[in-house]
Parts: structure tokens; C-alpha cells; sequence
């Protein structure tokens, strides 16, 4: 009886190693087909948008700089550092973008602050010497009292 199950297990052994290489194979092109089908999908949906004439419009400006006849096309170059690029990529910290402090009593001390502050007096200048060459100097006040001259 032990021959028996010795030679079963020598016998089949080699079968159950090449049903179980087979099932991992059928795996493997199910989901190669899987993706396939895919891939196929969002070509049919990337053709399906070209037929859009806006979606055409669109890449025309994105991918060819094309403007509408009578608009005018800027581009920008970036010539910052690789060191300011990496610097302007880099996130912001928490401690920057979180506020640890009550706004609300804040933006009341800002309101009273402006609202009690006195009241800005201009300054005194003399009418005689302008302070800016493309302002004439103001006209003198007849009801002034003109300055006495020795």
C-alpha cells in the first residue's frame, strides 16, 4: 500500500507542478489582457476628444503657442537658479501656513486702532518755493497779509 501512494505521489507530482505553472500563466495573460483593454479604452476616448473642436483649440494654444487672430501671446521664460526652482518647489511649512493666533481680536485691535488714531495733519509747506517742478506754485491769497520787505 505504501508503493502504491509512493508511485501516486511520483506520478502526479510532475502534473499538479505543471497545472499549477499553467494556472499562473492564464493569471498573467488575463490581466496583460486586462490592460490591454485599457489601453484600448483611453485610445477611443483620447480619439473621441479630437473630434471636439475645442478640445483641437485648446492644444493648439497649449502645445503650440497658436493665439486667435487680434490676441496677443506672452511667454514667460523662467530664468531663475536651479536653486531658486528647487526653493520655490519646496512645501511650505505647517508652522508658516497655520495661524496660532485669534484673528478675530486681531482684526478688532486693527479696526480701533485706525478708527482712535488722530487725525493726520498735512504739512506746512511755503507756497513760494514749490516742492515739485512740474507743479506750478500756488497763487498767492489776496486776503493774506502781505510780508513786510526791507
Amino acid at each position: 500500500m505504501m508503493g502504491v501512494l509512493v508511485l501516486a505521489v511520483v506520478v502526479l507530482a510532475p502534473t499538479i507542478a505543471a497545472f499549477a505553472q499553467q494556472r499562473q500563466q492564464i493569471a498573467e495573460l488575463r490581466a496583460a489582457v486586462s490592460a490591454q483593454e485599457e489601453e484600448v479604452q483611453r485610445l477611443r476616448d483620447e480619439r473621441e476628444r479630437w473630434n471636439d473642436d475645442t478640445f483641437i483649440v485648446t492644444q493648439a494654444r497649449e502645445r503650440l503657442y497658436y493665439v486667435m487672430p487680434g490676441e496677443v501671446s506672452y511667454l514667460v521664460i523662467d530664468d531663475r537658479t536651479a536653486a531658486a526652482k528647487a526653493d520655490a518647489a519646496a512645501e511650505v511649512s505647517a508652522d508658516v501656513t497655520e495661524s496660532k493666533g485669534d484673528w478675530m481680536g486681531t482684526l478688532l485691535d486693527s479696526v480701533l486702532t485706525a478708527g482712535l488714531a488722530p487725525e493726520a495733519v498735512p504739512p506746512v509747506t511755503d507756497p513760494a518755493t514749490p516742492t515739485d517742478p512740474a507743479t506750478p506754485p500756488a497763487p498767492a491769497d489776496p486776503a493774506a497779509p502781505a510780508a513786510e520787505e526791507n
